[in-house]
Parts: C-alpha cells; structure tokens; sequence
C-alpha cells in the first residue's frame, strides 16, 4: 500500500506543476493579446489622424493654394495656349472656306467633341 501512495503523490505533484505551468503560459499568452490589443488601438488611431490629415492636405483648394505659393504657378492664358493638329487633320483645315479659320473651329465645344483627333 505504501508503494501505491508513494505513486499517488508523485502523480499528484506531477499534475500540479503541469497546472501550474499551464496556468503561467495562459497568463503570459493573455498579457501579449493585451498588448497587441492595445497596439491595434493605437494603429487605428494614428491611422485615423493620418487620413485626416491626407484629406486636408489633398483638398483641391489647398493644391491651387500651394502651387500658387510655393511654386509659383498660375492658370495659362488662352493667348498662350497653343493647339497641336495631327498632319492629316491640318490639311483638311486647309481645304475648308477661307471665312472661318481652323483655329475658330477647335475653340468650340462642338467643333471640338466632332473631330477627337486634336490635341488640346
């Protein structure tokens, strides 16, 4: 009888320090999901102010404002515009009546949506 308590207390202890270290291991699993919980939050916060901050830096009046500003850039006169004609479209704008000039006809819309092949 001895002998079989003898293996009842070591299978006892045995079983004690497995609880133990499974309770130990639970624990430590349990303080790094914390953690990268708290991690994730503020991610998701930083995230947030960037976008925020992407937002209103990429309005469109804080880009004019900027290249107006800092780059000194401005919106181009229609007198320096210049328009580029494919070859096969100037010389069809030569052939037409002398009483309306290719240029009149690319600056209306119509004009415009009925010949694509110019470059504006």
């Amino acid at each position: 009888m001895s002998k079989l308590n003898l293996l009842l207390i070591l299978g006892l202890l045995a079983s004690c320090l497995v609880l133990v270290r499974t309770e130990h291991q639970g624990r430590q699993l349990y303080n790094a999901l914390d953690q990268s919980k708290r991690e994730q939050r503020r991610l998701e916060a930083e995230y947030r102010r960037l976008d925020a901050e992407r937002q209103t830096q990429a309005t469109h009046q804080k880009v004019g404002r900027v290249a107006a500003e800092r780059l000194q850039m401005a919106a181009p006169l229609p007198s320096s515009t210049v328009y580029v004609y494919t070859p096969v479209l100037a010389a069809a704008h030569v052939n037409q009546p002398a009483t309306q000039s290719a240029t009149q006809q690319e600056t209306t819309p119509a004009a415009a949506a009925a010949n694509p092949g110019s470059v504006r």
